[in-house]
């Protein structure tokens, strides 16, 4: 088992995507260090995000946006994204095995892992 090493930063940085409600960004993770007295600098963010990433800790999230998110709920799972105000929420309903078989039977392809992104309008842009 590899030691996992977290430094202040790497503590502080944790923490923000721990505890956030949404999936920041790296941007957002910065904007949340700074409104606690935290001033690292991007690159150590940024390298910090990829090290939580590298052990584990926290999940990059490639939702068809130009920029990466961030989860700390590292269990499987898929997210559904608000086509007009960019909300992000978890999916926790399991895809169906048979889609799965399904997919690997008409591509070849030996499925470790599926990542789904749903699209749609979130209850909130639903009812403006």
């Amino acid at each position: 088992m590899t030691k996992i090493n977290l430094t202040i930063q790497r503590k502080a940085i944790y923490e923000v995507v721990q505890h956030a409600e949404d999936h920041p960004t790296a941007a957002d993770v910065i904007e949340r260090l700074r409104s606690k007295g935290f001033n690292f600098a991007y690159g150590t963010v940024y390298n910090s995000l990829r090290y939580l990433t590298d052990v584990g800790l926290i999940r990059e999230l490639k939702l068809g946006e130009a920029v990466s998110r961030y989860d700390a709920r590292t269990e499987e799972h898929q997210h559904i994204v608000c086509s007009k105000c960019g909300r992000v929420d978890e999916v926790m309903d399991e895809l169906p095995e048979a889609w799965i078989k399904s997919v690997q039977s008409s591509t070849g392809y030996a499925i470790a892992h599926a990542h789904v992104v749903l699209e749609g309008v979130c209850g909130q842009c639903a009812t403006k």
